[in-house]
């Protein structure tokens, strides 16, 4: 369908506002990140970049990037190895209550984080009476970024189908073997992918964290909650708030440049 050019312009002012709304405030995050002044104060008067230089040497923070670093790493490994296995499942057998499953499994993602985090920090305190720590947390991560690996791989075997795998089935390979040799090369990217999607929701996840970490970890969104309004802190916070922004786009970059470029 053609569009009239009246249209078009006026489609193209209606994303313009939108995306403007999007990104102008982190403008305005990157902007005060090297504001001179400590209350962030408008308009700007000075351009400096000691904040940056804080919040390199702050023990606090780099802690808690650690923290979640290492939480969105083992998250990340854990989903990968139960979404690939949950979309095998479900996409090459057929049993009783694969559709229940299937929906259980894609669930987390579409809850309000706040419905989740209640759920799992009355599951692992008060049903399992688990004290809340580092596994209670990488465990609560898994529940979201499982969906990310197994959304991929899911719609990556059902473009694929079954004729190879049969195929090497026929030739007297066993079922390790055809997936390491003829399943897992087709489907390395999705796995590539879901990975990245998976690291970057883990590493920012603040809400689900809030109820699932305990009183001793400290993860970098939760750091930047505890010191958003501290005194002469807001503008270290804005740097570490544009440092969050770039770790969050590669990896929804590079899993966008690798998702395109499957055949």
């Amino acid at each position: 369908m053609e569009l009239k050019k009246s249209t078009k312009v006026l489609f193209g002012i209606a994303a313009g506002i939108v995306l403007l709304f999007i990104y102008a405030p982190l403008a305005v995050v990157l902007i005060n990140s090297v504001n001179g002044d400590a209350t962030l104060a408008w308009p700007v008067r000075s351009v400096t970049f000691e904040w940056w230089g804080r919040a390199f040497h702050s023990a606090g923070l780099l802690s808690a990037a650690l923290t979640s670093f290492g939480v969105a790493i083992v998250a990340t490994i854990v989903s990968l190895i139960l979404g690939t296995l949950c979309a095998l499942a479900l996409q090459r057998y057929d049993f009783f209550g694969k559709s229940a499953i299937n929906m259980l499994v894609i669930l987390p993602i579409a809850l309000p984080g706040i419905v989740t985090g209640i759920a799992l920090n009355n599951a692992f305190t008060t049903m399992v009476g688990i004290k809340l720590s580092m596994f209670t947390l990488i465990v609560a991560h898994v529940t979201f970024t499982i969906v990310t690996v197994y959304n991929n791989v899911f719609a990556r075997l059902g473009q694929l189908g079954q004729h190879t795998e049969e195929a090497s089935a026929d030739l007297g390979a066993g079922v390790w073997t055809t997936f390491r040799l003829v399943t897992f090369p087709r489907i390395k990217s999705s796995l590539f992918a879901g990975a990245l999607l998976a690291f970057a929701l883990s590493f920012d996840e603040i809400v689900v964290t809030t109820f699932t970490a305990g009183q001793d970890i400290t993860t970098l969104p939760i750091w930047i909650m505890n010191n958003m309004f501290r005194p002469h802190q807001a503008p270290v916070v804005s740097v570490v708030a544009v440092i969050m922004v770039v770790i969050s786009l590669v990896p929804l970059w590079l899993s966008q440049r690798v998702t395109s470029d499957i055949d």
